[in-house]
């Protein structure tokens, strides 16, 4: 694909040409998908984070400045999503493994077989949505009660992905705050 086609291509998919784009999405998408499966090796999600990749790509194309290819700009992206999703992956490892294996199970323990402390819990959580405003009861409980992905809940409060995890980012430092404040 020539610059000219790549440009002619952007500005129709910057139009919200359905077509511009499904023909983008169907031709790249496969790749995307690969591309990030090679170095994942998980199905699932090799396919969420191609969402994310076309996601972010959707956000960034008013920005893209043919410096680069699209395929290139696209692929830069997907990189990204999966170095991020390694890094974050790699720091769990880390840290629980440098707890010794008696924190780990006591933790196991706790989390799972103490009843009151989790009956207790459950009514302190309850306490502590009651305080939130209620976009913030909403975003946290479709994104960790309801396990709706933050694309969704972005297009459920009609809200753009970037602004959508702000507004969950806010939401959960409100949590802990209220969180830490009720004894």
């Amino acid at each position: 694909m020539n610059q000219i086609n790549e440009q002619k291509l952007v500005e129709k998919i910057l139009k919200k040409d359905e077509k511009a784009f499904q023909a983008f999405y169907k031709y790249y998408s496969p790749k995307i998908f690969n591309f990030i499966f090679q170095r994942t090796k998980r199905y699932h999600l090799a396919e969420e984070l191609t969402q994310d990749t076309f996601v972010d790509f959707l956000e960034a194309l008013r920005d893209f400045r043919y410096q680069s290819s699209l395929k290139t700009f696209i692929f830069s992206i997907a990189k990204n999503k999966t170095i991020d999703w390694l890094r974050k992956k790699k720091i769990k490892k880390i840290i629980f493994s440098m707890l010794p294996n008696y924190v780990v199970e006591g933790l196991k323990i706790v989390l799972l077989d103490e009843e009151l402390e989790k009956k207790a819990l459950t009514k302190k959580i309850a306490r502590v949505f009651s305080r939130l405003p209620n976009d913030y009861r909403r975003i946290l409980r479709q994104k960790y009660i309801e396990g709706i992905k933050v694309e969704k809940i972005a297009q459920n409060f009609n809200l753009g992905f970037k602004a959508t995890e702000s507004l969950l980012f806010r939401a959960r430092k409100a949590f802990v705050k209220i969180f830490k404040d009720i004894s």
